[in-house]
């Protein structure tokens, strides 16, 4: 999969010109927080009660070069993420234990689960992955989450800088898996999440 960079940079200025906070969009993350919650106890549950039983540790420092070695632990059930208190960019919504939830799940379901890292293409691709264990309404939070945050951090800002975080809605037609387009030996091909 390859990240389109016009689309990219469409969504990145969205990003930018979308608000830090917008009560419209307070019934989505709302939603996005409610689901994201259930996927991480899906995550961190027992086993034997149906759980996957991963040990998730916040640390301070980003845990991963590449997403193997993530990989790598996850097979081991644990997880490191990266604590949203230590990057001082707190969200304007989800506290910063709902921030590290979400992390944990995406790196699982979104990196992991796709087998791919942490460059724009690999986010996209972690995006349409996880995008599947969303709501419709969820999604619309969690797309400016991952696709509105990565783009603006790739298209704006560059490496070593992120984005303000913001609780808004991006247009709708960035947070439909429909539309989006990956490259399958020089053909191109629509994928549904």
């Amino acid at each position: 999969m390859r990240f389109d960079p016009v689309v990219g940079a469409a969504i990145a200025d969205a990003y930018m010109a979308a608000p830090v906070r917008d009560p419209r969009a307070y019934a989505a993350y709302a939603a996005f927080c409610r689901e994201t919650v259930q996927q991480y106890h899906r995550l961190i549950g027992r086993v034997e009660f149906g759980g996957l039983g991963v040990a998730v540790r916040i640390v301070d420092e980003d845990p991963y070069a590449d997403v193997e070695s993530m990989v790598d632990d996850l097979q081991q059930r644990r997880l490191k993420v990266w604590a949203s208190a230590a990057s001082g960019n707190p969200h304007p919504y989800l506290s910063d234990g709902e921030n590290d939830m979400f992390r944990a799940v995406h790196d699982a379901f979104g990196h992991a689960a796709s087998g791919r890292g942490f460059d724009r293409h690999g986010e996209e691709a972690a995006w349409l992955k996880h995008c599947s264990m969303y709501s419709p309404l969820a999604l619309r939070a969690m797309t400016t989450e991952t696709r509105g945050q990565n783009c603006a951090q790739i298209f704006h800002f560059g490496a070593g800088s992120f984005p303000e975080q913001k609780a808004a809605l991006l247009p709708r037609s960035f947070s439909d898996p429909r539309l989006v387009r990956i490259e399958a030996v020089g053909v191109e091909l629509a994928v549904r999440c």
